[in-house]
């Protein structure tokens, strides 16, 4: 199966980008399931119900989501209505919607989990024990398993890699919005990057407009970040093929497309 990550996309710029960027890549790459994380999607915060069906339309297969998973209140009306759209696993069991669901195509069937990290970010649940719990479960079903683990800290990111290592066929790192450089199979077969980037505006802070993170590093005063509604873009994915009777990656490549790297046919 050939796998292709979209990293978090942001704001409208992210969902333009993703429109006009994701038909090539599926030409280039041939891929089975697109998965995307669409937990910035809505100005930087949550994701709406239109905004779903818009990823959707585009050629998303599954939605992956984080900390900003209930930043949109309308989330609490439509997330246990849909089939492709997740939340991270270890958030409180008494939370609408799930965190794994299947996606089935070509007649391989892919389970894909989404966990939530605990360092510098909002406890929840342990992610490393609600991976044993999801993986064991998804392993009755196929051994194609994808793992979007939404985490700050690298360190803890890598520790989950090495954790999945051999059970869980490819682990992305999500929420920093930098793609890193450490992109490698793991020695028992899983595809592994600690953070895969993100899909948004590219001459900003993450995402955010410069001016106004700018002025909360000068002064250390309050101020909201916003989401810019023009400028150029970078488009942030991680390619992974895997083979479908064992579960184990084969290849990978990083993907980092914007006016200074070009998309290369």
């Amino acid at each position: 199966m050939k796998i292709l990550f979209i990293g978090d996309i942001v704001g409208s710029i992210g969902r333009d980008a993703l429109e006009s960027y994701l038909p090539r890549l599926k030409r280039k790459y041939a891929p089975d399931v697109v998965i995307a994380n669409g937990e910035n999607a809505a100005a930087g915060r949550g994701i709406t119900k239109s905004i779903y069906q818009d990823l959707m339309f585009m050629g998303v297969d599954m939605v992956t989501m984080g900390n900003h998973t209930w930043d949109q209140k309308e989330i609490f009306d439509f997330i246990d209505e849909v089939d492709y759209l997740i939340r991270p696993a270890n958030f409180s069991p008494e939370a609408p919607g799930r965190g794994m669901a299947t996606v089935t195509k070509n007649g391989q069937t892919l389970s894909v989990i989404n966990l939530h990290g605990r360092v510098f970010l909002p406890p929840h649940d342990d992610p490393f024990q609600k991976a044993d719990e999801l993986i064991a479960e998804a392993k009755e079903i196929s051994p194609l398993v994808f793992v979007d683990f939404h985490a700050e800290a690298t360190s803890e990111k890598i520790a989950m890699g090495w954790h999945l290592d051999g059970r869980a066929s490819v682990v992305v790192g999500t929420h920093t919005h930098v793609q890193t450089a450490d992109a490698r199979i793991l020695p028992n077969g899983t595809a592994y990057i600690s953070d895969v980037g993100m899909t948004g505006p590219y001459d900003e802070v993450l995402g955010m407009t410069k001016e106004s993170v700018l002025y909360r590093f000068r002064t250390n005063m309050p101020t909201r970040f916003e989401v810019p509604k023009r400028g150029r873009s970078v488009v942030s994915g991680f390619f992974t093929e895997v083979d479908d009777q064992s579960g184990k990656a084969i290849s990978y490549e990083r993907i980092y497309i914007n006016d200074d790297y070009p998309f290369q046919n």
